[in-house]
């Protein structure tokens, strides 16, 4: 599967993640209306996103996010209680983001080779097509232990599936879990420096393909048919 076809079946709109932001977070946000509460949250993200990416998230002042968006001070403390439970609310959806997809990818596949170049491609496709969360998610983390378990998360994904697919002979004996590490390490390459593959010219496609082919000769057993 390339990019153009992951993203017909996966692609949400900046909407309907904010739509699922206000229902997840009811007890918090004071608005009732869902359609002026969807509106404004879609509103926020985008500016904190544009202003973090400029200035950094700890930079960002609440008079310069009213300013963006055109909310008052007093509209903006109706959604949050301040720029931590902000954080906190875009962190999560942005790991919800990621958790949701990536366990639809792993049911729809049963081989093991098949199955982590689905997952592998599938966390980088996620990550150019809701690119502003991933980066925030990451590069804005103020609660490292909630990362951590992102991390622990996705990497324990890759390791079972190397490790089931050596008990089926389709992977070569290794540290399975060093290689998930290292493979988790290629993916945010995309995502957390994407100026250097811009310059180098190179698109998502490209790079997943790239990255399957070096999987492919690292962990492919003698034998085993792959094609990245």
């Amino acid at each position: 599967m390339d990019y153009k076809e992951f993203k017909k079946i996966y692609e949400v709109s900046n909407r309907d993640i904010s739509r699922e932001v206000y229902r997840n977070n009811k007890g918090i946000i004071l608005i009732k209306k869902e359609k002026t509460a969807v509106n404004n949250l879609e509103k926020i993200f985008n500016a904190v996103f544009n202003i973090s990416y400029k200035k950094g998230f700890q930079a960002m002042s609440m008079r310069a996010l009213s300013q963006k968006t055109g909310m008052s001070l007093g509209s903006l403390y109706a959604y949050f209680k301040g720029k931590e439970d902000l954080q906190d609310i875009i962190q999560i959806q942005g790991w919800s983001i990621i958790k949701k997809d990536l366990e639809k990818v792993l049911k729809s596949h049963n081989n093991p080779w098949e199955r982590l170049k689905a997952v592998i491609k599938a966390h980088v496709f996620l990550s150019e097509l809701f690119r502003p969360w991933f980066y925030f998610t990451f590069m804005e983390a103020r609660n490292i232990k909630a990362v951590k378990s992102m991390e622990d998360h996705t990497q324990k994904i890759l390791t079972n599936i190397l490790v089931e697919g050596e008990k089926q002979g389709v992977f070569k004996l290794g540290n399975h879990e060093l290689t998930a590490s290292m493979i988790k390490a290629m993916q945010q390459e995309w995502y957390l420096k994407r100026w250097k593959y811009k310059k180098l010219n190179i698109s998502v496609d490209q790079f997943a393909g790239h990255l399957m082919g070096l999987v492919e000769a690292f962990c492919l057993a003698p034998g085993q048919e792959g094609c990245a």
